[in-house]
């Protein structure tokens, strides 16, 4: 069963960068590649929120608008790991992030699940802290 692990986070000041991993369990890094894996966080407060997306083939399939052209999400060339680099980040960005994964075999399954729900599988989440 495939199992999420988040790490990366911490404290950083505005206008700093970190790099947040998702990295499959071990013995399900090979399904990891035929899920969609999206990074969601969640502030003190406020509902969580989808941060992006990426499907299997590596297409980001959704950026939330406040965080593009600052954040980006990519595959590791192994497979098993899914980063999110985060630069310029902002006190806004302070948050527990979460990854989650949901399988994309079938046809048809050509998008991110839309919402949270839609997703099976996430990890424990990693705080990030944003200073002003």
């Amino acid at each position: 069963q495939l199992q999420l692990t988040e790490s990366g986070g911490g404290l950083v000041q505005t206008g700093g960068s970190l790099r947040l991993s998702c990295v499959a369990s071990v013995f399900a890094r090979g399904s990891l590649p035929l899920n969609a894996v999206a990074w969601f966080r969640q502030a003190p407060g406020k509902e969580r929120e989808e941060v992006s997306c990426i499907m299997p083939n590596g297409d980001i399939t959704y950026y939330l608008e406040t965080v593009k052209d600052r954040f980006t999400l990519s595959r590791g060339s192994a497979g098993n790991t899914v980063f999110l680099q985060m630069n310029s980040l902002k006190p806004e960005d302070t948050g527990v992030y979460y990854c989650a994964a949901e399988p994309r075999l079938f046809k048809g399954d050509d998008s991110c699940p839309e919402r949270a729900d839609g997703f099976r599988t996430w990890g424990q989440g990693t705080q990030v802290t944003v200073s002003s």
